[in-house]
């Protein structure tokens, strides 16, 4: 087990660098700069800011600078909010986000476990047919088309559920939760049946069966171990993915988490806050990633020396 981590934190932190690097100079490669608004900014003002934030530097000065204190876990101040820290933000932005994906999580597990199951044990029959069509529509449907239909449909027309904020009136977590996580839940119903199918083929199952189990008891007790294996192969890189996928919901639906921070650094060319957040959300991607695969090797033994 130490040498899947030690092997895969080998390659995590190369990619790390890599990604940094060519977020930093993509940043500076795009049109406009942090101080460029509609408010005229006198040519001294803007050196002082320049000098202030050393951005008057040679780029490759810039990038060593940048990359010594990020490895120290220093990314710097905002240029757009004076006074504070990327790194403050994160923190302010992480805990909306992170129980945003914990919802989404749930509500992708629960829902895409037991349409898989389901189709599965009633492979080439309606129960089988009809949530497989579902989940090939959900992972059709992006995200930004979803939340505005649930928002019209459930937030408009039927006034069931808010439209937008946290924390602020009952249920305005379930929209964006539903939204963030039905692609996940598609893509979990379909890995539950595939793997499922496999595991009821296997011949210690027949082996169940004719010992006289019950269905219930050769599905549940026996298949579900080997059959949800691609599942938990998939909830690493799908938790990543849903914290890190979760600006466009965040955007929608103007949740204050560390997703709508990240659009609102890019529309205004906050370096910092974008390189900060870049790196964060791929440590994030490579640290659910390693868990992935410990559970993997706690499932599958055999795993553990791949």
């Amino acid at each position: 087990m130490l040498n899947l981590i030690i092997r895969r934190l080998s390659v995590a932190i190369p990619v790390l660098v890599i990604v940094a690097s060519i977020t930093f100079f993509l940043v500076r490669l795009a049109p406009g700069g942090p101080f460029d608004s509609e408010k005229v900014v006198s040519p001294q003002v803007l050196k002082n800011l320049n000098e202030v934030y050393n951005l008057n530097a040679p780029v490759s000065e810039q990038y060593f600078d940048y990359m010594f204190n990020a490895l120290q876990g220093d990314f710097g101040p905002s240029f757009r909010y004076p006074g504070r820290s990327v790194s403050e933000m994160i923190l302010t932005g992480l805990p909306v986000t992170l129980e945003l994906a914990m919802y989404a999580v749930l509500f992708a597990t629960i829902l895409g476990l037991i349409a898989g199951i389901t189709a599965a044990i009633k492979k080439n029959t309606f129960l089988d047919y009809f949530p497989m069509a579902i989940a090939m529509l959900g992972i059709c449907m992006p995200t930004f088309l979803l939340g505005p239909l649930l928002l019209l449909l459930f937030g408009i027309e039927l006034e069931l559920l808010p439209v937008s904020g946290w924390d602020d009136l009952p249920g305005d977590k379930v929209l964006p939760a539903i939204t963030l996580g039905a692609a996940y839940a598609a893509y979990i119903a379909r890995l539950a049946r595939g793997g499922m199918l496999e595991t009821l083929n296997q011949d210690y199952i027949r082996t169940a069966r004719a010992k006289g189990l019950s269905e219930f008891k050769v599905v549940m007790v026996h298949a579900v171990r080997g059959g949800l294996i691609p599942v938990i192969a998939f909830m690493g890189p799908a938790i990543a993915g849903l914290i890190g996928g979760s600006f466009v919901v965040e955007t929608i639906f103007q949740i204050p988490g560390l997703g709508r921070f990240y659009v609102e650094a890019a529309f205004n060319r906050d370096y910092t806050m974008i390189l900060g957040t870049t790196i964060f959300f791929s440590a994030l991607i490579i640290f659910f990633n390693l868990l992935s695969d410990i559970a993997i090797a706690l499932f599958n033994p055999q795993a553990r020396s791949s």
